[in-house]
């Protein structure tokens, strides 16, 4: 069983374009769920349209731990779409019950200096939850600009483990959501993509 909070410090880091790829990737090999802790309930709305056999998703209660825990009774995987900040409650009670803390930056000043932020909340979280996995995602990734380019130095800077799969900014994410799909089901379409979240879970999972 495992519990795994992907966390951010501000909106546009990708999170639950990430959550729902990520879960969906899981979802083929355990029975997996996403609770949707986001104010913005992306996650959800994403759900309403997708198709029966699409990841669950849930709405966040405010006993975010307690509800984790219960539905880790009838899912091997937990997915956390937590809100856009550290300081939120919900945050703070997932990283208290997660196995895997994952954090999605981007290439940006601003979004590596939030990420400093996060880091530091995680750190925190751990010296009451020593199981928890701290991993820091390169996300929307460019890679002929200079600044993608310097972000792979920038993050390793940053004192916790750095994925070594990287998520490039594809079109595909972005209209695979639209349709109310994740990636794996754009056939062709999303096949860079797919192999790239791929890369990721056996990461995380490992």
């Amino acid at each position: 069983m495992s519990i795994i909070a992907i966390v951010g410090n501000k909106g546009g880091a990708g999170k639950t374009t990430l959550s729902v790829n990520v879960a969906s990737g899981i979802n083929k090999r355990s029975r997996t769920a996403i609770i949707d802790a986001d104010p913005q309930r992306s996650s959800l709305q994403w759900r309403a349209f997708s198709e029966d056999d699409a990841v669950s998703v849930y709405e966040a209660e405010e006993e975010l731990g307690s509800q984790a825990n219960q539905l880790s009774e009838e899912y091997e995987r937990i997915i956390i779409d937590c809100p856009p900040s550290v300081y939120a409650p919900q945050t703070n009670n997932a990283l208290e019950v997660s196995t895997h803390a994952i954090i999605p930056v981007q290439p940006s000043p601003m979004d590596l200096w939030a990420t400093v932020h996060i880091v530091e909340a995680v750190e925190k979280a751990m010296e009451a939850n020593p199981y928890l996995k701290p991993l820091l995602v390169i996300n929307q990734l460019e890679p002929r600009t200079m600044l993608s380019r310097l972000v792979r130095e920038a993050v390793d800077e940053i004192g916790v483990p750095v994925a070594d799969a990287m998520i490039r900014r594809r079109a595909i994410f972005r209209s695979s959501i639209l349709e109310a799909k994740s990636v794996y089901e754009t056939g062709k379409r999303g096949a860079d993509a797919v192999g790239e979240i791929e890369s990721l879970i056996q990461e995380i999972l490992q």
